[in-house]
């Protein structure tokens, strides 16, 4: 049975754009150029540059404009470039988008506007939302887990150091109990309804890793979509083994074979 996947991200933000009911969800994204550089940074100061294709955080970048004043009052703009576990100061824009352009290295980027995410111990963390084809065809939600980015790093991919971590705990240190099973409640029908819009146009789609960001006002952003998402965190991290026991099978109805899982994302 074949498992459907598309790796460019800019078509699936595409392709989620044309349900109105999902697109407040998604971050101001385009394909990158000087002047989406230039207009995005004036309208959110804060923006992040992906490749178009890729896996495990590879090649992200994060952007920020800052503004200062001198000594006469005068606003000056200063940019910020970080990547890795770099940063690099810039006083121009050209600058800026130099340096970023040899990062490129002629390969498609996205930028997208930056959310200011919720954070853990004074790190950023992004949640995952695993939804699957259940045996019996419908689209269900069968997992969320948390992802906290390391020190000095500006993504929260495993690969690249983060750390797994459950919903719950995240969640309680910025809501109560309550609103925090709301927003677990959104994030599984969000995943269900992604994934609904994303089979109309590949009909062979059977799961999708659903990354979302979560503001300070709790806002939901869905940051990118991966159809090869990793299962092996619900097995490794979750003490009732109940989820991944239906993880698994879901996964066997449709023809994943879990032992690709160090190909996932």
């Amino acid at each position: 049975m074949t498992v459907q996947r598309v790796s460019s991200k800019w078509t699936k933000t595409k392709i989620i754009l044309k349900n109105k009911g999902l697109a407040s969800y998604v971050p101001a994204t385009s394909l990158y150029s000087f002047d989406e550089l230039e207009h995005m940074l004036e309208a959110h100061t804060l923006v992040y540059i992906k490749p178009d294709r890729g896996t495990y955080g590879n090649g992200v970048m994060c952007a920020e404009q800052i503004h200062d004043k001198d000594a006469d009052g005068n606003v000056e703009k200063t940019y910020v470039l970080r990547y890795e576990t770099k940063t690099e100061d810039f006083t121009e824009l050209e600058q800026l988008h130099k340096t970023i352009r040899n990062l490129c290295q002629g390969k498609e980027y996205l930028i997208q506007q930056g959310i200011r995410m919720l954070q853990h111990n004074d790190c950023p963390f992004d949640l995952r939302v695993l939804t699957q084809r259940s045996p019996a065809g419908q689209w269900e939600s069968t997992g969320i887990i948390g992802r906290v980015a390391a020190k000095q790093k500006i993504i929260t991919n495993h690969h690249s150091g983060g750390t797994v971590m459950h919903y719950k705990p995240l969640m309680s240190g910025h809501m109560t109990s309550t609103e925090a099973e709301n927003i677990r409640q959104e994030l599984k029908d969000l995943g269900v309804n992604v994934a609904a819009q994303l089979q109309k146009y590949y009909p062979k789609l059977k799961e999708i890793g659903l990354d979302v960001a979560i503001d300070d006002r709790w806002n939901i952003w869905i940051l990118e979509v991966n159809t090869k998402p990793a299962l092996f965190p619900f097995k490794k991290f979750f003490k009732d083994p109940s989820i991944y026991r239906k993880v698994k099978k879901y996964a066997h109805a449709y023809g994943r074979y879990l032992s690709d899982r160090n190909k996932a994302n």
